[in-house]
């Protein structure tokens, strides 16, 4: 997981300077892309890969996080390296990792109700988004300690996954552990944002859109099965 080691101060308050209207709009733009991409996938074989890759969870775990890094890395050194090209293959592996695992959650789902899920899950997402940031900008206080909590979630649902392909009943506490990684991640990038004011407007756009995309998936999953209880 990305970070930008730069100079920086805390401050508090909730105005957004140009920089931060920035980053926010071109994450929203790139998650807005993202679903589209999850929508139109669903419709495709595509769709299909989830069932093969998640035949062993912690073999499909390691796939995507692997594409998601990967594409990571690759945007951003285009960006660092003023190669545009670089950096839109990146994003593609990127909007390609987010949305063949979206459409495979979506394809449980009957494809009329598709357009239902996505927009309760970008609701709860926007809301749970604001809530993490109004929570970062409220407090004068680094929290540069999030992106280690990050990485513990990441690693612990990992471990978790792997003892889950064998004992099915821990799998529960892989998608915890994961999800509460992403949300951690997204409060870390959300104080880069705040206070590494001298930091690249496309990394920080790349490094929020990315944690917004993890828990926008996780949240979609956990939508769905509410509704599929419900019936």
């Amino acid at each position: 997981m990305s970070s930008f080691e730069t100079p920086h101060e805390t401050s508090r308050g909730f105005g957004l300077s140009s920089r931060e209207v920035q980053v926010i709009g071109g994450a929203s733009l790139l998650m807005a892309i993202n679903v589209a991409v999850m929508y139109a996938v669903a419709m495709t074989p595509l769709q299909e890969i989830n069932a093969y890759l998640f035949t062993y969870p912690i073999l499909g775990a390691v796939a995507y996080g692997a594409a998601i890094m990967g594409g990571e890395l690759i945007a951003e050194r285009g960006v660092t390296g003023g190669d545009m090209g670089i950096a839109f293959v990146g994003m593609v592996v990127l909007q390609l990792a987010f949305g063949i695992f979206g459409a495979g959650v979506l394809r449980f789902a009957p494809p009329e109700t598709h357009l239902t899920l996505l927009g309760i899950t970008a609701v709860i997402t926007a809301l749970l988004t604001a809530l993490v940031a109004g929570y970062i900008y409220a407090r004068s206080k680094t929290f540069e300690n999030w992106g280690t909590y990050a990485g513990i979630g990441f690693i612990g649902g990992l471990v978790a996954l792997l003892v889950g392909t064998f004992v099915p009943v821990v799998l529960p506490v892989a998608f915890v552990l994961i999800f509460l990684g992403f949300v951690f991640r997204l409060g870390y990038e959300i104080w880069q944002v705040r206070d590494h004011r001298d930091a690249s407007v496309a990394l920080q756009t790349i490094g929020v859109y990315i944690a917004v995309a993890g828990v926008f998936v996780h949240i979609l999953q956990l939508v769905l099965r509410y509704l599929a209880s419900q019936d």
